[in-house]
């Protein structure tokens, strides 16, 4: 049995619908949030003769009230004393109390008719009431329509109550929003919609409907927001009514009653919001430049102050953005490059290209940095890849350009496979042409662009190629195909690649160095080895040049230690005697590799790992620095910077190790930030080159990355049943400056390298509920400024040489706020502000005791 309205009656509701937002566990007197109440008057309009359940209702809204949520005092309460009529106007209040229709068919909403000329707020809120009646009284999941959207719902009836719980994650809805691809720096939500029904003689009594999303910061769950949506609708009374009208259907009777009233659907219109007395986008900028320059990019001022300049940018137009860009500073421009491409939408995406001369050499540091956010990019278009696309095919003034757009162009199309798009023409077209490359040229340069393209796409498709290159006569080609392998699932490495990866560290088809060797053991190592893949390597221990031998005792000491993935088969293995003896293990060197935790809480943990890989000589071959972050079961790799260096005996009159006789003078630096491999930064390269350097070095560190992220980028329409509308915004920006350099001193008989990561975080949510006539909202938010400084000191005047690494977190602020507010047209407003500010004290990470020992013996010779 399903509603039935009796005809010649008016049935009376009383209802109430309350909003209010506010922290995750936050008490009701500290909500912001309002309340709605009225009368509601239902009557019978019409029934199909040969149908009981298939009604049209009239409703009409009258006795209208507006008032806070929490209890506060007049001078705190912005709705003390205000009327509907003084915060609604005159208009929008005589369009709410304005009756309406609904056409009930089987206890569902099958049609809404009001005016299409009353404002979409006040239709929307109609709507909320009209949700309200969709009842039936049997249990089951159906499919329903109302003012949420096409949502899921299941009903449970049990004696005279009726439960509809629906699900909200099922809602299809006209506005969507967006998240960024990386889970761990994303917005995890939680939601739940449930509307209690007390029936009597199959009429509803009461509908009691309590709505609650939750959303928080995956990496840190203490900045969350909620939003809670309650609607009463009690039955006061009956009284006598008008006759139903005759008709043929609900159409043509709504039709001869009221020939305004028009089907709009049950469904929630969009709300234009209008801002009266907002700053123009120009204005926005003027007030905060300051932040954007240089000097500031260390402090969470600059990561604040990005994240607000790209809601304005949002906002604005072609032009508006290029006057922004036209007036920027010669040294605060490259951060405002920043913002412009962060903030993606079509008009921000056309003024870069339009302000961006590639043609131009002199322009590399704006290009690079419209690249670079672009590969970061939270939640990239096929436009944007296009874009790049076409730049590519176009004149490129500098070559590193030339690289760094084909580099990122695979970023962007891993991203976009991620969301589904794999088979979007575009991208289609720049997957063939990165997997073509690298057999289309014998230019070494271009090849290895290709290859680290495909590194950033993670297409399945590049695996074969890496294989093959990963047995390439040129070391470049052999370490990025390896450090490529290691990324992918350990499910796509199939038998055939192991192989491959096997014979290069094993050298069973050419000597290869020492650095592409230990790359093909991190990916033997990490790719689910079996047995006697693991009892090889440990046999080939004590064969191997004498550093490259220390570097697997100590990797392998490492997976032990640290409860890798491989830990359990190397114990297996290790319980052979003749493949773990002391003779294999006792290996002197200074190479190493370590890892260790940062940080670590209920929500995610930090982990980093140093690998130091030396030449026979004690000058650094290789130095790889990780950091990476795990949060709810996903992986981040949020940093790597690994330093190379090649031929550099013939400076200290040494001699080279197998394989490596013949290779140029080379250093160089590679960063790979947050899953995005960046173009690699050469040092010196060539004899000339490295003895010009060596004579004018500085010691002031290279640039390998400067400027302004965008991490977290979480927008959300949240669609209540009452008809009301939350938008949700988390955001987080890092403004982030890593710089890395090489010293030797010939004279000290010492080398230095040094990798120096400075950055500032802000991550803020915001939740605003905004109707015309008042608006409510919180934001929640935290920020911390922290640098780290990774050092290694090599003594080579006697050997075994003395390396020295240290690895520093200075003491950095950390502080978190909470605003809540809530504000009308006239522009009284009410705000509540709390902070939390501590230091998080600085330390030394730990390394192994060796290096301890080492670092002792280091700064007791300086002294």
């Amino acid at each position: 049995m399903l509603m039935r309205l009796n005809n010649n009656w008016v049935y009376k509701f009383r209802y109430n619908t309350e909003v209010l937002v506010d922290r995750a566990k936050g008490s009701k007197e500290g909500n912001a949030g309002y309340k709605i109440s009225s009368d509601v008057d239902v009557n019978l309009v019409w029934r199909d003769p040969n149908s009981n359940d298939d009604q049209l209702i009239q409703l009409a809204i009258s006795n209208v009230k507006i008032e806070n949520v929490a209890l506060r005092s007049a001078k705190k309460n912005i709705l003390h004393g205000a009327t509907a009529q003084s915060l609604l106007g005159e208009k929008r209040l005589a369009a709410l109390e304005r009756p309406f229709m609904v056409h009930l068919k089987n206890g569902k909403v099958s049609g809404f008719y009001c005016y299409k000329a009353e404002p979409a707020t006040i239709k929307n809120l109609k709507r909320g009431v009209a949700s309200l009646l969709q009842v039936q009284t049997s249990s089951g999941k159906v499919i329903e329509n109302d003012v949420s959207g096409r949502c899921t719902v299941e009903y449970r009836a049990v004696q005279g109550k009726v439960t509809r719980t629906k699900a909200l994650d099922t809602c299809k809805s006209m506005e969507t929003g967006f998240t960024t691809y990386i889970q761990v720096l994303g917005v995890t939500g939680k939601s739940s919609s449930v509307t209690v029904f007390t029936l009597e003689d199959g009429f509803i009594k009461s509908a009691v409907a309590e709505e609650t999303h939750m959303l928080a910061v995956t990496a840190r769950r203490q900045t969350a927001a909620k939003v809670v949506s309650r609607q009463t609708l009690t039955l006061v009374k009956t009284e006598a009514g008008p006759f139903e009208a005759s008709g043929k259907n609900a159409a043509s009777v709504v039709k001869s009653l009221d020939e305004k009233l028009f089907a709009v659907g049950v469904t929630a219109e969009k709300v234009k919001s209008q801002c009266k007395g907002c700053q123009s986008l120009f204005e926005h900028w003027k007030a905060v430049q300051k932040q954007f320059e240089p000097d500031s990019l260390s402090k969470a001022i600059a990561p604040r102050s990005f994240l607000a300049l790209i809601q304005s940018i949002r906002k604005a137009s072609k032009t508006e953005i290029l006057q922004v860009l036209k007036s920027a500073s010669k040294t605060a421009l490259p951060q405002v490059v920043d913002a412009v491409t962060s903030s993606q939408t079509p008009a921000s995406l056309d003024a870069m290209l339009q302000f961006l001369n590639f043609a131009d050499p002199k322009g590399l540091v704006l290009q690079e940095r419209f690249l670079y956010a672009c590969g970061f990019a939270s939640h990239p278009n096929e436009r944007m890849l296009q874009a790049l696309l076409n730049i590519s095919k176009g004149k490129i003034g500098s070559n590193d350009i030339k690289e760094s757009v084909v580099i990122i162009m695979g970023a962007l199309v891993k991203k976009l496979c991620q969301k589904g798009g794999c088979d979007l023409p575009t991208v289609v077209e720049v997957k063939k042409m990165i997997l073509e490359g690298p057999d289309s040229t014998l230019v070494e340069s271009d090849v290895q662009m290709y290859l680290l393209a495909l590194k950033n796409s993670l297409l399945p498709e590049a695996i074969p190629l890496f294989a093959k290159y990963a047995e390439s006569e040129i070391g470049a080609y052999c370490t990025i195909s390896l450090t490529a392998l290691q990324r992918y699932s350990i499910t796509l490495i199939t038998d055939e690649v192991k192989r491959t990866v096997n014979r290069v560290y094993h050298q069973n088809r050419r000597v290869y160095e020492k650095n592409v060797r230990a790359a093909a053991a991190d990916v033997i190592l990490s790719s689910n080895p079996s047995y006697m893949e693991v009892k090889n390597l440990l046999l080939s221990i004590g064969n191997l040049p004498k550093e490259l031998n220390k570097y697997m005792v100590s990797k392998v000491k490492d997976i032990l230690h640290f409860e890798m993935p491989a830990s359990k088969i190397l114990r297996q293995a290790m319980k052979d005697m003749v493949s773990h003896n002391y003779d294999r293990f006792s290996k002197v060197g200074s190479s190493s590799a370590y890892s260790g935790f940062m940080t670590g809480t209920t929500d995610a943990a930090t982990t980093y790992s140093l690998d130091i890989l030396y030449s026979g000589s004690g000058v650094l071959r290789r130095s790889n620095m990780n950091i990476y972050g795990t949060s709810n079961g996903a992986l981040l790799h949020g940093l790597q910077v690994a330093i190379e260096a090649q031929g550099m005996e013939s400076l200290i009159a040494a001699k080279p190790d197998e394989g490596e006789e013949d290779l140029e003078s080379f250093a160089g630096m590679s960063a790979l930030l947050f899953d995005v491999q960046l173009r690699p930064v050469t040092f010196f390269k060539g004899y000339s080159d490295l003895m010009s350097k060596m004579f004018s070095m500085s010691g002031e560190p290279m640039n390998v990355v400067k400027g302004l992220i965008l991490l977290t980028d979480h927008s959300q329409v949240i669609q209540l049943q009452s008809g009301l509308k939350a938008n949700a915004e988390f955001q987080g920006g890092l403004a982030i400056d890593i710089s890395g350099g090489m010293e030797v001193s010939l004279w000290y008989r010492e080398s230095k390298t040094s990798v120096n990561n400075r950055g500032a975080m802000v991550v803020t949510g915001n939740v605003t509920v905004d109707m015309d006539f008042v608006r409510t909202g919180m934001e929640v938010s935290f920020e911390m400024e922290a640098s780290l400084d990774f050092i290694t000191t090599v003594q080579f005047s006697e050997y075994p040489f003395l390396v020295c690494m240290q690895m520093d977190k200075v003491t950095f602020p950390f502080s978190e706020y909470l605003t809540k507010y809530e504000s009308l047209p006239s522009g009284k407003n009410y705000l509540s502000h709390k902070g939390h500010k501590q230091l998080v004290p600085g330390s030394e990470f730990p390394l192994h005791q060796e290096n301890s020992d080492m670092c002792k013996r280091v700064f007791d010779s300086d002294a």
